[in-house]
């Protein structure tokens, strides 16, 4: 499906998305990035179409706007998007009583209403084809109990953005278009530094973290594949069955003494 086919990628100007890109290419898909730094985009995709000979393009696009899915749509138009990667994110480094809610609209706005409308907005085409993949770039937050501290509406939009992952293949799979669920733990990348969580991300033990390109072969390969739901490394693909069977008590009581809640993982 990668002959003139296109990966639009959302968040692309760093971190996990970069390394999505990177591993589209390879495999041949052209790209869409889009972001909010230009200049970012202009040198990623410059370097992607040298190194792998694909049409590479990128649109400037802050997901707080209320327009940015359309906007991001409207550019697309003439290109066969058979992939949807829903990756931009950030975390709030407040409590919630100290946030306001405009940040919390923000907030939920970039990291769910936004996927909601670009996988909206491209899914008729993707029915018309009968095929497409969906990307939810998700956290292992969403596997996890509640945060206590910062980032108090991190895992519960995650676990939102894997609900809608699942609601859109109990609706489309028989018709070939697949959502995937990508909830990584801690990944190594400039998200916590820019979300200022640098200290907290430091003090993680080193086991526990993963490289985000790590992360981005394996969410490519699983989202193709068709898989509802991929969980990097053998550490968090075990604490992930310990969360299925473990009172939640137990469970918070740990993550408290090893410093595994709160805010965005990945």
């Amino acid at each position: 499906m990668t002959n003139g086919h296109y990966a639009l990628i959302t968040g692309a100007s760093s971190g996990i998305g970069c390394e999505v890109a990177k591993e589209f290419a390879r495999r041949g898909y052209n790209l869409i990035l889009t972001a909010r730094r230009e200049s970012r985009l202009a040198d990623i995709a410059t370097e992607l179409k040298r190194s792998y000979e694909i049409d590479v393009s990128f649109i400037v696009a802050d997901l707080k706007s209320h327009d940015a899915p359309q906007k991001i749509f409207d550019a697309c138009k003439g290109k066969v998007v058979t992939v949807i990667v829903n990756n931009a994110g950030y975390s709030i480094n407040k409590k919630f009583h100290e946030t306001s809610q405009q940040e919390e609209e923000d907030f939920l706005r970039v990291l769910s209403l936004s996927a909601v409308h670009l996988t909206k907005l491209f899914l008729p085409a993707m029915l018309e084809r009968g095929y497409g993949r969906v990307m939810m770039i998700s956290s292992f937050a969403a596997l996890a109990p509640p945060a206590s501290g910062w980032g108090s509406l991190y895992g519960p939009v995650k676990t939102f953005m894997n609900r809608i992952g699942d609601s859109i293949n109990a609706n489309y799979k028989h018709r070939g278009i697949t959502a995937t669920n990508v909830c990584p733990g801690f990944t190594v990348t400039e998200f916590h530094q820019a979300s200022g969580l640098q200290d907290s991300m430091d003090a993680i033990p080193s086991f526990m973290k993963y490289s985000a390109e790590f992360v981005a072969r394996g969410a490519v390969r699983a989202t193709l594949a068709g898989k509802r739901i991929w969980i990097p490394g053998m550490v968090y693909k075990f604490f992930g069955v310990l969360l299925q069977i473990l009172p939640t008590s137990v469970i918070l009581f740990v993550a408290r003494a090893l410093r595994l809640t709160g805010g965005r993982y990945d």
